[in-house]
């Protein structure tokens, strides 16, 4: 049995650890032999900690021995991403200038997970400053999917998702600026979710100054799973306060066996600009069905424009990554980072101190118009792209559409400018490839989306680790 604990859930893993049935330790071995077979393969995780992972366990056995309370994750293997704090490591965030960038302390994520009882098993990839939908850079090279190693793996959690896919670990820790959670999740099968802005607590001791607002407004951390349970268990164990965090909010419990609630649910199955891929939108009416099924009142009503929030990002982070970060970027990003930021660049149009206090306004009420159509509509069922997974380095061919790709992501980008959470959700499999479908909600919400979440979880495939194709 414990030769197969690497395909284990979170959940299930946690269950037979606090039970006794089986032992974090043999959970552990079980995930690094796996990690060792097909990590090779994949480059998810660039940053392994076995011998941390096995001490750590091995502690979580002693304590469970010893009658201690046990957290959510107890003893359960995970896997964090390398732009968040590991006390004594470096947080690289995919850059060379910072390979020797040493954390002091551990962040909130690896504290609150450690307190949980999860067990670290290593750091993941991400592209240089975690800034694109494609995760490769010159540090730590190329990270593939494990479903077809031709395609992206997401980004900028593509470490995360293409590990967690693959078994290595029950849940990755990934973080959500413009999709990072959700597109990667997309990407290789999984559920991801980007809480609402606050719910998690995200401080890095090592930061050297504050970031900006606009980001700070809109990054969030979460986790990518196998199971809805298992995003439940993450969320609980992530989300407890750090007071070095100024933005982390009390949020409602994330309930491990909350029943489906049947709300009225807005679908909107083809994109606002350009085209939609066939499978896209039929992924989004066939879990539609389920959920009408389900007791769901399903109907395709367009929601408040996804295309214009994702505009407003675009103008508003734009400037603000003008303001200063984009000289850090052109001088110690990679020549594909440098090659995507140049063309985000020209589609940012700068804008002066009241113009962009204005679009800064202009955001508000965006947020209004979505919050009072949640009011009649809690359940926004859409895509999580456009498109099916892009190819390897899509946006860097010479001839790249970039204002087309971020059209094509809106579902993606438009959620984190409004501090709205988002849940991609898997729904099969077409072509070698998987599809997916992404549940919006009103603030605080997360349940909502998880318990029609697991209403699609339970019609769709079971998700599975799966070997590196």
């Amino acid at each position: 049995m414990s030769d197969d604990l690497w395909s284990w859930t979170a959940s299930d893993l946690a269950t037979g650890i606090a039970a006794g049935a089986i032992s974090s330790e043999e959970a552990t071995l079980s995930a690094l032999a796996r990690m060792e077979a097909v990590n090779p393969a994949l480059n998810a995780v660039v940053d392994p900690l076995p011998e941390a992972a096995l001490e750590a366990a091995r502690a979580a056995d002693a304590a469970r021995a010893a009658g201690a309370p046990l957290g959510p994750l107890h003893g359960v293997p995970v896997t964090v991403k390398v732009n968040v704090d590991y006390a004594g490591r470096a947080t690289t965030n995919g850059v060379v200038a910072l390979k020797d960038h040493i954390a002091p302390a551990d962040g909130s994520v690896v504290r609150n997970l450690r307190a949980a009882g999860a067990v670290i098993l290593g750091r993941t990839n991400t592209p240089a400053f975690s800034y694109r939908w494609f995760t490769e850079n010159d540090l730590h090279g190329e990270t593939r999917n494990p479903w077809n190693a031709g395609v992206t793996p997401g980004g900028s959690s593509g470490g995360a998702s293409s590990a967690t896919a693959a078994g290595v670990g029950a849940m990755g820790h990934g973080n959500d600026i413009g999709g990072s959670v959700r597109y990667p999740a997309y990407c290789c099968g999984l559920f991801g979710l980007r809480p609402t802005s606050g719910v998690i607590p995200a401080f890095n001791p090592s930061q050297t100054a504050e970031r900006p607002i606009v980001s700070q407004m809109s990054s969030v951390q979460g986790p990518l799973a196998r199971s809805v349970a298992d995003i439940r268990l993450s969320m609980t164990a992530m989300a407890p306060r750090d007071p070095r965090d100024v933005w982390w909010t009390p949020s409602p419990a994330f309930d491990p066996v909350a029943v489906h609630r049947p709300c009225r649910v807005a679908v909107l199955a083809e994109a606002e600009a350009g085209p939609t891929d066939p499978v896209v939108s039929a992924a989004i009416r066939r879990a539609a069905g389920w959920l009408a099924d389900a007791g769901y009142e399903v109907e395709e009503v367009a929601p408040p424009s996804l295309e214009e929030a994702a505009q407003l990002w675009v103008q508003i982070l734009g400037n603000e990554i003008l303001g200063g970060f984009y000289d850090t970027l052109v001088t110690h990003g990679d020549d594909r980072v440098r090659h995507s930021a140049g063309y985000l660049m020209r589609k940012v149009t700068e804008l002066g101190r009241a113009e962009f206090l204005a679009a800064f306004g202009r955001r508000s009420t965006l947020l209004r118009q979505w919050l009072t159509f949640f009011e009649d509509w809690p359940l926004v069922l859409t895509a999580s792209g456009w498109q099916r997974p892009y190819p390897l380095g899509h946006d860097q061919k010479p001839d790249a559409d970039l204002p087309t790709l971020f059209s094509e992501l809106s579902p993606m980008i438009a959620p984190p400018i409004l501090g709205l959470p988002g849940l991609a959700v898997p729904t099969g499999e077409e072509g070698g490839l998987p599809t997916g479908v992404q549940l919006l909600a009103g603030r605080f919400q997360e349940n909502l989306m998880l318990s029609a979440g697991a209403v699609i979880e339970a019609r769709a495939p079971a998700v599975r680790p799966i070997d590196p194709r």
